[in-house]
């Protein structure tokens, strides 16, 4: 399957999206914050990238604005989770680049399946 990063500064939302996407067959790597996971990113770029919107340093908008604004990363799909659910914050999260928005509290099998379809989207 594919290799993914998650960066999310709650634990137990970064565990519970790890642990679903490895269910899943997916490589996850899974960092507390913004600044990781530009790091792990520019070391070893996975398939696919969830970021929280809202992280200690560097915000997931952020992280997703420089990968959309590096070359090398222009393409790499991203799907941002957050708790804001207004319209606006949408809004926002997609013109930062976003191929997907998922707001928590959200169920596993819905998180799983907004990965598989974004994968997909690309592979083609």
């Amino acid at each position: 399957m594919a290799r993914v990063l998650v960066a999310d500064d709650d634990a137990d939302i970064r565990d519970l999206v790890a642990f679903k996407l490895t269910q899943s067959g997916h490589q996850v790597t899974a960092v507390e914050d913004g600044m990781t996971a530009l790091r792990v990113l520019r070391e070893r770029p996975p398939d696919l990238v969830l970021l929280d919107i809202r992280m200690p340093g560097i915000s997931g908008l952020d992280v997703c604005r420089e990968l959309r604004a590096a070359e090398e990363t222009s393409s790499l799909p991203v799907i941002l989770i957050t708790a804001r659910s207004q319209e606006g914050d949408v809004e926002l999260g997609f013109s930062a680049g976003a191929d997907d928005y998922i707001v928590k509290p959200f169920s596993p099998r819905e998180l799983s399946s907004r990965v598989n379809a974004v994968l997909s989207r690309v592979e083609r």
